[in-house]
């Protein structure tokens, strides 16, 4: 069964622009394609707005989510049209377990130290974190692009519990970003070997989207076939 419809959701620190290598990549290969806008202002409502993409769409998905995404469409793929998974350097929490949860069990990333909160309770990188740490795979125009569009999330979100896995139900994908300092590349082979994933590896950073492409496209083409 090919499926026609893939949804693109963006992690922490990124908006739909993230996909924007993606999008064209995979229109070109006949692919109705939508990139979700998460608010990132709870992790209810990003998947209230995963949900809501999931509604409009006819007939069957290939649900694909990025970082701090992996934990959305954890949620949010247990949609009766979601038929496959694609995890891209993503969180892939249980029931039960948050982003948040897995990530205080890692060992500690690189990237954390270029964290920055708000008043407000908001995480945001500095410049030098994403073109060191998250993007440092990327040339600086892309860097000061990725910086720019940054989508800072609230805290709070990254807490949001599973109550059911959709993993656990659907075939899913994970490709691995092995120079990844934002989720390391030992961590996300554990959670990709414990949701018996079909695996792929990709020498990039945290945004294999941008900086490699046509392996990201191929691999949800794979997942899609």
């Amino acid at each position: 069964m090919t499926i026609s419809n893939v949804i693109l959701v963006h992690g922490a620190w990124a908006d739909g622009s993230s996909w924007a290598k993606i999008i064209p990549l995979l229109a070109a290969k006949g692919m109705s394609v939508t990139a979700v806008q998460l608010p990132l202002t709870s992790f209810e409502a990003d998947v209230a707005a995963v949900g809501r993409a999931i509604a409009l769409v006819q007939g069957d998905v290939v649900l694909v989510g990025h970082s701090y995404a992996g934990a959305v469409i954890g949620q949010a793929g247990n949609a009766a049209k979601v038929k496959r998974l694609v995890y891209i350097d993503a969180f892939a929490p249980d029931a039960g377990e948050s982003a948040g949860s897995l990530f205080a069990q890692f060992e500690a990333a690189p990237l954390n130290d270029e964290i920055r909160p708000d008043a407000q309770g908001f995480l945001s990188l500095t410049p030098k974190g994403v073109a060191t740490l998250f993007a440092q795979d990327l040339d600086p125009v892309e860097q000061t692009v990725v910086h720019a569009t940054q989508g800072p999330i609230n805290g709070a979100a990254l807490g949001g519990t599973l109550t059911q896995a959709a993993w656990r139900s659907r075939p899913t994908f994970y490709l691995i970003g092995e120079e990844d300092q934002a989720i390391l590349r030992v961590e996300q082979e554990r959670m990709a070997a414990r949701m018996n994933a079909t695996i792929r590896r990709v020498a990039s950073s945290h945004v294999p989207m941008l900086s490699h492409p046509a392996v990201v496209t191929d691999f949800i083409l794979q997942a899609a076939a």
